[in-house]
């Protein structure tokens, strides 16, 4: 071979053992999963992998109830989420950046929660909220708030409420991370020209500090849109979907759909559903992360 051939060729020769595992692990699988989400495949029958039924399995999907309810508690589980853990990330990082002495220490130490397995943070949350054992009852119980043990895990809307707690506690230092990061690049001179004017410390921070911060915020959200819509582990671990199916959402239906119930044609068929959902939260974050960015330059 030439060797003008042979050094245009090199590049791609280097890069075909990553592209072959990027193929056999990413591409494949998804291949795969989209051929079976139009066959009627069971795991227990083998054969049942080439039985073409083509939108079969999305019909059902989109007329069963037992499907949008989840898909609209993960919705509503995401939201209140989401603008939790904002809330909570700006008023730490607005804190954290007031601090003059000893930051980098609390900087390191906001950045535990997020460091723990989700599964590992679902079983510490679990024994917390337990009925008879959980430290938050005997607290409550102690400080004679509460006369009784109360179910934190068995009745529905609390059950919701704890696994909320859990994913705000193990993610809201990304909102707070990124927030930080956006005080610490914010210009000192609008700030300056705010006081100058005569402005106080609520309109300096609604109409100079929150604009600038928005587009970082809009970037945590988009990250975590995509790991909430796929809260399984905490959910799993903690409530297993339960009550009688009260926190159940879509990545817990799609496991019992796929796993307990060996249906995983219709599963895969409810995974690509689901990835809809978590595309359009995305594209809804970046097409507000665009707008804030327009605004803060009209605005320079």
């Amino acid at each position: 071979m030439p060797f003008w051939r042979r050094e245009s060729a090199t590049p791609f020769l280097l890069l075909t053992p990553a592209m072959l595992t990027m193929a056999f692990v990413v591409v494949f699988p998804l291949v795969f999963s989209m051929y079976t989400s139009f066959t009627g495949f069971r795991l227990t029958k083998p054969a049942s992998l080439y039985d073409w039924v083509g939108f079969r399995n999305y019909a059902r999907i989109l007329s069963d109830p037992e499907f949008w309810i989840p898909f609209g508690r993960t919705v509503l589980f995401l939201t209140v989420v989401l603008n939790v853990e904002f809330l909570l990330g700006l008023g730490i990082a607005l804190l954290i950046n007031r601090i003059t002495w000893g930051q980098r220490t609390l900087r390191t130490i906001m950045m535990f929660p997020m460091m723990f397995s989700p599964i590992l943070v679902g079983f510490m949350f679990k024994f917390l909220f337990n009925d008879n054992i959980g430290i938050v009852n005997n607290a409550l119980q102690s400080l004679g708030l509460s006369d009784g043990a109360i179910p934190w895990l068995v009745d529905g809307k609390l059950a919701f409420f704890s696994i909320a707690i859990a994913e705000v506690w193990m993610s809201t230092s990304v909102f707070a991370i990124l927030l930080l990061a956006g005080l610490f690049a914010m210009p000192r001179d609008p700030l300056e020209a705010a006081k100058v004017d005569g402005c106080n410390a609520w309109q300096t921070f609604r109409h100079i500090t929150l604009p600038f911060l928005m587009p970082f915020a809009y970037i945590a959200m988009a990250i975590r849109s995509l790991d909430v819509a796929r809260a399984y582990d905490i959910v799993t671990v903690m409530t297993d979907g339960g009550p009688a199916g009260r926190t159940e959402i879509l990545w817990t239906l799609i496991g019992r759909v796929g796993y307990d119930n060996s249906r995983m044609g219709m599963a895969n068929a409810m995974a690509y559903v689901s990835t809809i959902l978590s595309i359009l939260f995305t594209w809804y974050f970046y097409r507000k992360l665009v707008a804030a960015r327009r605004y803060m330059g009209g605005a320079q």
